[in-house]
């Protein structure tokens, strides 16, 4: 029996709607994440050895999971399956996690020169932009999606947010050549959220996939951690252990991220994702303040206009929009 178009946009909605829900969900952990990892760095001195021990813990267990659990260890011959096949997965697809490890990168190389607010503005900006074209190129799991006003207003009104949100720490902030970098970090994270979902669909897996992605943004943090403790040398570790905990969280931020982009895209990933970030961190603002600043009120208009724009790009812009064929 074949189902009408408004049979079919109900499952899809409703798929979609979970799909962002869950998608803030992961943003929330990933604001947590970030507060655990940007003290572990402040107090080693060094961002790039605190991603490095971040991507190892997670990817120790991840990989401990591949081992243990069945489905995950399937994976390993899934995805060979798939890299033989003519037209399987390419050996490049599997490379998401590079992006990852850029990210942390940048956060050393520009984070301080331009300040925080500047680099987060940057790296929305190059992270919307890259949503809207790879679900325009159907390089994810859900196929292409056409760029419709609704997205592009959505992507636009996220960005808007997201300098509102931090204007109370733009003041001085001065942009270079530099704000290139977390740009470019931006539009990395939309490419990886797209390969990442088609090696979980390949490996039929959201644990190896994962496990894939840790060990090879480990790789990428090992390399440049190792040029730099040429130039620094090794950075002191820090006792306590609550600071090494943002890898096991980062499992269920790449985990979550894996299983949910085949129902939103990249681009309602990524605004779900930024909503949650910013609600996280205004959460932890109120219970447990980084500094004695309080909270300013552009960042809680910021976190509203957010839900705003995440409500405006999964708007359909006309009627059977949502009769897309249903990810299998």
């Amino acid at each position: 029996m074949t189902l009408s178009p408004e049979q079919l946009a109900t499952p899809r909605l409703r798929q979609r709607t979970l799909g962002m829900v869950g998608a803030a969900a992961v943003g929330v952990l990933l604001a947590v994440q970030a507060r655990i990892n940007g003290a572990l760095g402040a107090r080693m001195d060094d961002g790039i050895a605190a991603g490095l021990i971040s991507f190892c813990c997670g990817f120790v267990v991840l990989f401990a999971a591949s081992l243990l659990v069945p489905r995950a260890r399937r994976g390993f011959r899934n995805l060979a399956a798939e890299l033989r096949a003519p037209d399987g997965l390419r050996p490049w697809q599997c490379l998401g996690g590079v992006c990852g490890g850029y990210l942390v990168f940048t956060q050393g190389m520009a984070a301080t020169a331009l300040g925080v607010a500047l680099f987060t503005v940057a790296v929305v900006a190059g992270q919307v932009s890259s949503g809207l074209v790879v679900d325009r190129l159907g390089l994810g799991p859900a196929g292409p999606q056409h760029v419709t006003a609704t997205r592009l207003v959505g992507a636009a009104l996220a960005v808007v947010a997201v300098l509102v949100s931090v204007s109370a720490q733009l003041n001085g902030a001065h942009a270079s050549w530099l704000v290139l970098l977390p740009a470019l970090a931006g539009i990395g994270l939309g490419w990886q959220a797209a390969v990442n979902g088609r090696m979980k669909q390949a490996a039929d897996s959201a644990v190896f996939a994962a496990m894939v992605n840790f060990g090879v943004g480990m790789t990428a943090l090992a390399l440049a951690f190792a040029v730099e403790a040429v130039l620094r040398g090794l950075p002191a570790l820090p006792g306590e252990p609550w600071l090494y905990t943002g890898g096991f969280l980062g499992i269920f931020v790449i985990g979550g991220s894996v299983g949910l982009v085949r129902y939103t895209g990249v681009l309602l990933l990524s605004l779900g994702m930024i909503s949650g970030q910013l609600i996280g961190a205004l959460v932890l603002d109120v219970f447990v303040p980084a500094t004695e600043d309080g909270i300013a009120t552009s960042t809680v208009l910021g976190v509203l206009l957010t839900l705003v724009a995440v409500g405006v790009a999964a708007l359909p812009d006309r009627a059977g929009r949502g009769a897309r064929r249903l990810p299998r």
